[in-house]
């Protein structure tokens, strides 16, 4: 067994203990073992967190939007250098299979350098005014201090996802990891003094949601929140952030629609909805999360489902035969997804492959890549978001009918169709309710889109010129010349 890390809060830029001597144990999915434990940090170091960044921020403000998109270049530098050192840590403590936990780590340095690169973009306007001799120009103001929480299954790029757009439109930020996976964040923790980042900047501290993400989003100091996790996650946020009028930015869960249609490219299909599925053993918000074929094509469309869902290479997160998925996360999550599916099949639905726990490595919290059929669009695996490796799929015998069913959900993430056919694709693109439509691909976004979702998958979003601009608000000057 391993030695166990133990972390500290990284508060005003330094590594410091919690006031509070309560710990979390981390553990990794696949072997069950405690690997590190976090501080179950107290109001105490939220509102010392909290502190340390007002300070910096004026000072922060001050420099140039182009100085402060240097030292964003230098995080990207830092995660560089550490790379597969980050990647494993990533791996171990979520089982990620450490291709995908690689390629987090990488994308994460590159989305430092993106939002660097949009320093001398940060654009005002200047307005027409009905008045002589005034100009009307409107400033884009950075809002002050951001806090950002973390979810378990990207945070490394969702760090920073809040915290580069944060900085380089002039902001300090406090992060709170996730209690399940904070290891990756917290060993870059220790990296940061070769940034050189000014003490203050950024903060990052560990607890519960309950308590120290309360108390950061309680605080007056708060400028803005920024959350990436559950529906419940974000009613509580917005509860918890209503006393200031804090601004909340959100995104919440998903439950991704896939139409096939008819005339679809059957190969490309039938490789985008399972890797759209499996990703991470499932636990991605814009995972595909339910399938309507068209009935036409419904039986060999399963039959080559089926055939490439046996194929799906399960292990370890560092197993060198490159698998495509791993366990779950957490003993949690393998009993939900369990309670979901067999509800669905007491219900009366058909299981067609897997449905069951994955007890074959003996320790781990696996579940079986898992097809259903059967199912009514009012059932809660069709309604209810599932993350996990499970995916029902349903006929259907129009396209309006389709994407009526696509669109009866409570979420409103991301969305995909496939055929050949530019009139059925521009027709689903106009009718789809979602954020994000996908066509003849698999659910995955770019760095420049703007991930946001409708409905109760959010408010606001990330990513992109608007996902930046998330972290300012507006100031309008008239001047008048006389």
């Amino acid at each position: 067994m391993s030695s166990i890390k133990s972390y500290k809060q990284y508060i005003n830029g330094e590594l410091v203990s919690s006031t509070s001597t309560d710990v979390i144990e981390v553990l990794n999915p696949c072997t069950e073992e405690v690997i590190s434990t976090i501080p179950k940090g107290s109001n105490a170091d939220a509102e010392k967190a909290l502190e340390a960044a007002k300070a910096a921020q004026p000072a922060w403000e001050a420099l140039t939007a182009a100085e402060r998109a240097g030292y964003l270049n230098k995080m990207a530098d830092v995660i560089r250098a550490n790379r597969e050192h980050l990647a494993r840590t990533l791996a171990s403590e979520q089982a990620k299979v450490i291709g995908l936990a690689q390629v987090e780590i990488d994308f994460t340095a590159t989305y430092f350098d993106y939002n660097a690169a949009w320093a001398r973009r940060i654009e005002g306007e200047i307005i027409q005014s009905d008045r002589k001799g005034e100009q009307i120009f409107l400033h884009k103001c950075p809002i002050g201090v951001a806090v950002g929480i973390c979810p378990w299954n990207f945070p490394f790029f969702v760090m920073a996802r809040k915290v580069a757009p944060a900085l380089v439109t002039g902001n300090t930020i406090v992060i709170k990891p996730s209690s399940i996976a904070p290891n990756t964040i917290m060993e870059f923790t220790t990296m940061l003094q070769s940034a050189g980042l000014p003490r203050g900047v950024v903060n990052f501290v560990c607890g519960s949601g309950s308590l120290i993400g309360d108390a950061l989003v309680k605080s007056p100091i708060t400028g803005i929140v920024s959350l990436t996790g559950s529906l419940e996650a974000g009613r509580q946020i917005i509860a918890s952030s209503a006393e200031n009028i804090t601004k909340v930015s959100l995104e919440l869960g998903g439950k991704a629609p896939v139409i096939v249609c008819e005339d679809a490219n059957m190969d490309i299909a039938i490789e985008a909805v399972t890797n759209s599925r499996i990703i991470f053993s499932g636990q991605v918000c814009n995972c595909a999360e339910r399938v309507y074929v068209d009935r036409k094509i419904y039986e060999p469309f399963m039959e080559r489902l089926i055939a490439r869902f046996k194929k799906v290479k399960v292990g370890d997160a560092f197993d060198t035969g490159n698998p495509e998925m791993s366990s779950q996360v957490s003993r949690d999550q393998v009993l939900k997804i369990d309670g979901m599916v067999k509800r669905a099949k007491a219900a009366g639905a058909e299981i067609l492959l897997g449905g069951n726990p994955n007890g074959a490595f003996g320790k781990g919290y696996y579940y079986e890549p898992t097809l259903i059929t059967g199912c009514t669009q009012d059932s809660e695996i069709i309604q209810d978001e599932i993350f996990g490796p499970v995916l029902p799929v349903m006929p259907f015998d129009s396209l309006d009918e389709a994407i009526a069913n696509a669109n009866d959900c409570q979420y409103g993430l991301t969305s995909s169709i496939f055929s050949e056919n530019i009139n059925k694709v521009q027709y689903g693109i106009e009718q789809l309710k979602f954020g994000e439509v996908y066509v003849n691909r698999e659910h995955f976004e770019g760095m420049q889109g703007f991930h946001a979702g409708w409905r109760k998958s959010g408010i606001g979003g990330a990513d992109g010129k608007h996902g930046m601009e998330e972290y300012l608000q507006t100031k309008v000057v008239y001047l008048q010349r006389h």
